[in-house]
């Protein structure tokens, strides 16, 4: 049977990844691998997770399955910690699931089940795996104009104009902040704007939120997709604390629904617990555990956050040191938007061309459409990268 397949298309990522290990030249630079790193390279345990899983481990005394909707304690947290203190609970179900490609997908598998084939609106660029996973549950997808490369903001006039050729019932995928991969986000007239505009056409907004803490703050990075609540009707969320908690490897995420009012929410979490029991049955539980217990322990939070601050402005710190360097090396001001972006990555506007030039002439690993992981600037060798980066420009 199998001799009727033929390999999948590598992942760029991934081949990345490889290649960047068998590089034996000293100084090379990794700015590929979307994982935040601190200075030494590193992507530590953060501290105020440490203390859960040990907690977790003297605490917990059995491993049997919780249910279909994962820890409901973390669920709830994490509804609070997306929607705010203050949100209308009644109209709101979440699902844990196992990261936030899992959180997409189950959404995307709810979203089939409503309305067989609808079509998602994705932005241009967008996250890659946001394709495969609409695609994979059956859905149509669309794009609307997001990014311009020239001047590394938001296309938003082609954005709203092609939305508004959107249909009634189809459904916009936004990123609900530190947009992946260009690092270009809305504002927040931006958003009231796009807020109006899917309750005047009906569509369904999908908010994608994989790094809440990364921009502007926990409650800031948010402030989007609250605003969004607090106008439409009804709304899908998939959230990840891969990023923000530092559980990478142990799948946390969180797929929510906000309803028109309780019952009808009751209806669509049936229909998406469901749908996770056919695709994966229980979502794991450790990290989602450890998430919990730091959530609900105001010690605990606090340590949490302020280490997430701490990240959140070294990446600040970082994008402000490389733009001076470009601008220093190029005697431009090309790149300084790499300054005003927000989150673990910025695309540069390079060719494919270039970015093999920055790999094989001078050790410099990015993605191929130019998408750069901030978290991996060197903060000691800034002039040296932003020289190379402007040799590979003629």
């Amino acid at each position: 049977m199998f001799e009727t397949l033929q390999p999948a298309p590598a992942d760029k990522i991934l081949a990345l990844i490889g290649l960047y290990r068998a590089d034996p030249r000293p100084g090379k630079v990794d700015l590929g691998v979307g994982v935040y790193k601190d200075r030494d390279g590193r992507t530590p345990v953060m501290r105020a997770v440490r203390e859960a899983e040990k907690r977790l481990l003297q605490g917990q005394d059995t491993k049997t399955y919780l249910g279909l909707a994962g820890d409901t304690a973390f669920d709830t947290a994490m509804a609070k910690l997306t929607f705010g203190d203050n949100a209308d609970l009644s109209r709101i179900r979440t699902a844990q699931a196992p990261g936030g490609s899992g959180a997409l997908r189950l959404v995307a598998e709810l979203l089939q089940r409503t309305r067989a084939g609808a079509t998602v609106w994705l932005s241009d660029p967008t996250w890659p795996n946001h394709m495969p996973v609409m695609r994979a549950a059956g859905l149509q997808i669309r794009d609307y104009p997001y990014f311009d490369a020239a001047s590394g903001s938001v296309r938003f006039k082609d954005m709203v104009a092609a939305l508004r050729t959107a249909e009634r019932g189809d459904v916009v995928l936004l990123h609900g902040c530190c947009h992946n991969p260009t690092g270009a986000n809305l504002d927040a007239a931006q958003w009231a704007e796009v807020a109006d505009l899917v309750v005047e056409r009906g569509l369904l907004p999908f908010v994608d939120i994989a790094y809440q803490g990364f921009g502007e703050g926990l409650d800031a990075d948010a402030a989007g997709l609250r605003l969004l609540a607090a106008k439409v009707p009804e709304m899908v969320v998939a959230s990840s604390c891969s990023k923000n908690f530092a559980v990478y490897r142990d799948r946390v995420g969180a797929a929510m629904i906000l309803a028109k009012e309780g019952a009808q929410a009751d209806v669509a979490m049936s229909q998406m617990l469901s749908a996770a029991r056919a695709l994966y049955s229980m979502p794991p539980d450790h990290g989602a555990a450890a998430v919990r217990i730091v959530l609900e322990d105001a010690a605990l939070r606090a340590d949490w956050q302020a280490e997430l601050e701490e990240m959140r402005l070294r990446m600040l710190r970082l994008r402000v040191a490389f733009a001076e360097a470009l601008r220093r090396q190029s005697n431009s001001d090309r790149f300084d938007f790499v300054a005003s972006h927000r989150g673990m990555f910025s695309r540069l506007g390079l060719s494919e061309a270039q970015v093999e030039r920055l790999r094989t002439e001078h050790a410099v690993y990015m993605v191929g459409d130019s998408r750069i992981n901030v978290a991996g600037l060197p903060e000691d060798g800034m002039d040296a990268l932003a020289k190379a980066i402007v040799s590979v420009l003629d």
